[in-house]
């Protein structure tokens, strides 16, 4: 009798491990708190629909990192993206997979919840399309997001993150759209030496404080809000990237007027992203200044900012000089680990 009693409770025991080894584990995922200034813009509105949590944001990061998103293993999205430089590179134009070159300059990554446009062309309008670009781009991962799941799918440490991030372990393209959008929602800088002052924690030297006037005279009608871009596209002259696959924002929308016009960028941070240009025609901000000056170059659509005043904006060296001093203050060393 007693046999069978201990043989009843060993298979009770049994039944009892083998039940709660198939209970689903609960993770508590919560939504980040990020701390966004108030006088910011209004977020995209693709952003209420994947909004940054806990766990999806942590596994985008690693995403990002991860160089199987090429095809030969050597290439991630961090590999252009690199934290210290705004989460731009030095580069020229962007360096791909067996040293491919790419069309343009890798942009810097901050602030993208704000922004109504992706790319230089302003190709992509929600966050969560962007990363196929690069992945199926021959010059850069020249991969595909089938490729990329296959080779992570029996990655046990992906597994368990997806299951934090989604509720299971089901590895898809959309999951690891949203967590590489998720992560890269949380990328917002608005701690430079600008932001303390307007906070009166800090106060600019006389030389910022000139060249803040000087800004907003003569540049704030581009580097407008406080992303310091107004988010348009426009032809301001520059040298011309002669890549017969090279037109600008024409090269979306098909309109003459777009030819070779592109996204303003931002300027904060502008310090640590060298060279400028969408295809990196300056090497320094005081080579751009002094092309402002000097004159740009003619076009049909060239922007009525330079073609109404002789194709240039005309400043003195000491206007530069300030202009640089002020711009630095955009750098956001907490951001960008500098």
């Amino acid at each position: 009798m007693k046999k069978i009693f201990s043989f009843l409770l060993l298979s009770l025991f049994l039944v009892s491990c083998a039940g709660s080894d198939s209970d689903e584990i609960y993770f508590d995922n919560p939504e980040l708190l990020l701390n966004i200034p108030s006088d910011f813009p209004d977020a995209n509105s693709y952003v209420s629909l994947n909004k940054p949590t806990k766990y999806g944001a942590e596994l985008g990061e690693k995403l990002f990192a991860d160089k199987r998103f090429s095809k030969d293993n050597t290439i991630s999205c961090a590999s252009c993206h690199i934290q210290a430089n705004a989460f731009a590179d030095h580069n020229a134009r962007a360096i791909g997979i067996e040293g491919r070159i790419g069309l343009r300059n890798a942009p810097p990554l901050q602030n993208l919840m704000f922004l109504k446009f992706f790319n230089w062309d302003g190709s992509r309008l929600q966050l969560e399309t962007q990363p196929l670009v690069p992945i199926i781009t021959h010059e850069e991962m020249d991969s595909s997001i089938l490729e990329v799941i296959g080779k992570i799918t029996d990655d046990a440490s992906y597994k368990e993150m997806f299951k934090k991030a989604f509720g299971d372990q089901e590895i898809t393209a959309d999951r690891i759209y949203k967590s590489i959008a998720q992560f890269e929602y949380t990328l917002i800088s608005a701690n430079s030496k600008y932001d303390k002052v307007k906070r009166k924690e800090s106060q600019f030297t006389e030389s910022e404080a000139a060249g803040y006037a000087t800004f907003q005279q003569k540049c704030a009608s581009c580097h407008s809000t406080e992303l310091f871009t107004d988010q348009s596209f426009r032809n301001i002259g520059f040298p011309l990237n002669t890549d017969s696959n090279e037109a600008g924002r024409g090269r979306v929308t098909g309109i003459p007027a777009d030819f070779m016009s592109f996204r303003v960028p931002s300027l904060r941070n502008v310090e640590y992203t060298a060279p400028y240009g969408s295809f990196g025609q300056f090497e320094t901000l005081k080579s751009v200044l002094d092309y402002f000056d000097s004159g740009v170059l003619n076009s049909e659509n060239l922007d009525p900012i330079f073609k109404n005043n002789g194709n240039r904006i005309p400043l003195t060296e000491q206007e530069k000089e300030n202009l640089l001093a002020f711009m630095k203050t955009l750098s956001d060393k907490e951001f960008t680990g500098n």
